[in-house]
């Protein structure tokens, strides 16, 4: 490549990116008020999909523990009070998560949007 091609191309490279930045001002004013409600909406997406996941882990653990303590208290009728007492705590335990889930949601959309 002779020294005019090379120099040619080191001035065509300068002026484009010269003026794609000055045509990109205009861009970015247009952007930036577009852009808070675009974070607006990622949250609230996000809020919706992080509630949807707790409550499916939650379900699922709460018909993992059910099926478990009916099982055991089939095995042995005798244990069924002590079972079902460590099962309601179980449950408890599972259910107060997706409550932390839910909170924890809401405030990302409440302290986000206001």
């Amino acid at each position: 490549m002779s020294s005019k091609n090379k120099l040619a191309l080191a001035v065509a490279t300068v002026v484009t990116l010269i003026s794609s930045s000055a045509l990109a001002q205009e861009a970015a004013k247009a952007a930036a008020a577009t852009n808070e409600h675009d974070v607006h909406a990622w949250v609230a997406a996000a809020a919706g999909f992080a509630i949807g996941i707790a409550a499916l882990g939650g379900t699922a653990g709460q018909g993992r523990a059910v099926s478990a303590a009916l099982e055991g208290i089939s095995r042995n009728p005798g244990a069924a009070a002590r079972l079902q007492t460590v099962m309601i705590l179980g449950l408890a335990m599972i259910e107060s998560l997706v409550l932390f889930a839910l909170t924890i949601s809401l405030l990302l959309v409440f302290l986000r949007m206001g």
